[in-house]
């Protein structure tokens, strides 16, 4: 059960309450909702599974699992990279993640406090400009929420990482709950239901299914060498096809419990449903601001926020941390301040670029990094490019070199089921994940 809630406390983050709900409104609803669940299945799962098997296959951090497999399997140490990919991955996002949850822990205080309450959009924008606008409020922000996500790593697995799923996960399910109660109350609660589960393949475009696959990787954690470093703690008399499944499953219900939570707030104050990134932390803030017992809720919500961050945070600096024990012989509080250290540096970057440095694109001079700023590019880089390479290598290296007896065996499926993850690692989710990457690149 802590493997579960830690995996999954690493799957649900911003992407499934302040992404998912906004691509979802932007893309048409139901049929977009269908699509993204069929890609879970087809693409998420199965490269969870894989990951997973990894991670206790080798039973250490994901670059050196790696390492050891390549070596049973008499294959090159250079696949030890694979791993790397991932691992850097989850470094380059956490430095602008911790920027964002500390976002996130702002607005708690800004929410509690009654400032949004009956302001115009014109000064809800003004309170979201002036704190991006402000490189001083981001640092302490920043600040705060790295110190929150180092404290729990460096306590370790037991009194650390279990200690801390085991209380914001289901305190995490508790406050969704609370408000999706709220939601059925604003008698538009039967309209967002409609709009996310009567599909209309009228509005579904390409492109949506491609941000459905595209998002149906990135939400699961894959690709970034978590599910790997947490598969490395995990016993071997535990079922990683129902592991992998049950992540899944609460993972993508707390998405659309997101939806169902924040669409009726947005009918129910006619405002649109597609309006982008903002719809977190402009476009609701507005609704709460309007609302009966606002304050209350929409610090109950970002509360929410806060600990989908922070429980993710969490799981993207466990690679790097137990890479470094292994590799350069640190104890865990030594590698996570060495590690979250780093982080933080990197993300003064982001900070800076989000006012002061708003001008500057590092890789300006390439056509297709023109006008990116550090945050944008960090973004853009590990989203469209390593996340998608992590978890292509992986489908191809489990799927094409890895012997089958040994999947088998580590896996403990048999006949059908084996049969239909391992055609579908090999032949369907390599494809999938290809056109993702692709795509995002042109």
């Amino acid at each position: 059960m802590a493997f579960v809630l830690a995996a999954t406390g690493s799957a649900v983050g911003l992407g499934n309450i302040w992404k998912f709900p906004y691509i979802t409104g932007e893309n048409g609803g139901g049929a977009f909702v269908l699509v993204y669940l069929l890609c879970i299945a087809v693409v998420g799962i199965p490269i969870m599974m894989a990951e997973v098997m990894i991670g206790r296959r080798g039973g250490r951090s994901p670059i050196n699992s790696m390492r050891i497999l390549a070596e049973r399997d008499r294959l090159s140490s250079r696949w030890k990279w694979l791993a790397g990919v991932g691992v850097l991955a989850s470094f380059l996002i956490l430095s602008f993640y911790s920027v964002i949850g500390g976002w996130a822990v702002s607005y708690v205080g800004t929410a509690a406090s009654g400032q949004l309450s009956g302001q115009s959009a014109e000064v809800i924008g003004a309170i979201f400009s002036g704190l991006l606008g402000d490189p001083g409020k981001l640092l302490i922000w920043h600040s705060l929420f790295m110190a929150l996500t180092m404290l729990v790593v460096a306590r370790g697995l037991r009194g650390g990482l279990e200690r801390a799923v085991t209380i914001l996960m289901p305190a995490l399910f508790v406050l969704l709950l609370l408000l999706v109660g709220y939601a059925m109350t604003t008698g538009h609660f039967g309209q967002a239901a409609s709009f996310l589960f009567r599909p209309d393949f009228s509005s579904l475009t390409t492109e949506a299914v491609l941000v459905a696959l595209g998002h149906a990787f990135f939400t699961l954690s894959l690709g970034m060498g978590v599910m790997m470093a947490y598969g490395s703690y995990l016993n071997k008399n535990v079922s990683i096809a129902k592991t992998s499944l049950l992540v899944s499953l609460m993972d993508t219900g707390v998405a659309l419990l997101a939806g169902l939570a924040i669409f009726p707030i947005v009918f129910a104050n006619g405002l649109e449903p597609g309006a982008g990134p903002g719809l977190i932390f402009q476009t609701l803030p507005l609704a709460f601001g309007q609302m009966p017992l606002g304050s209350l809720f929409g610090t109950l919500f970002f509360v929410l926020l806060v600990f989908a961050a922070w429980t993710s945070a969490i799981s993207l600096l466990e690679p790097l941390v137990e890479w470094l024990e292994e590799q350069k012989g640190m104890n865990r509080l030594v590698s996570t301040l060495g590690a979250g250290s780093l982080c933080w540096l990197l993300g003064i970057a982001s900070i800076l670029s989000l006012n002061e440095w708003s001008g500057f694109a590092p890789l300006g001079m390439f056509a297709a990094f023109e006008g990116k700023t550090v945050f944008d590019l960090l973004d853009y880089l590990t989203a469209n490019i390593l996340l998608p390479l992590g978890g292509l290598l992986v489908a191809v290296f489990v799927g094409w070199f890895m012997a089958r007896q040994a999947l088998e065996n580590e896996l403990s499926l048999r006949g059908p089921w084996f049969g239909l993850w391992y055609g579908v690692l090999r032949y369907v989710t390599p494809v999938a994940v290809a056109i993702v990457f692709i795509y995002n690149l042109v």
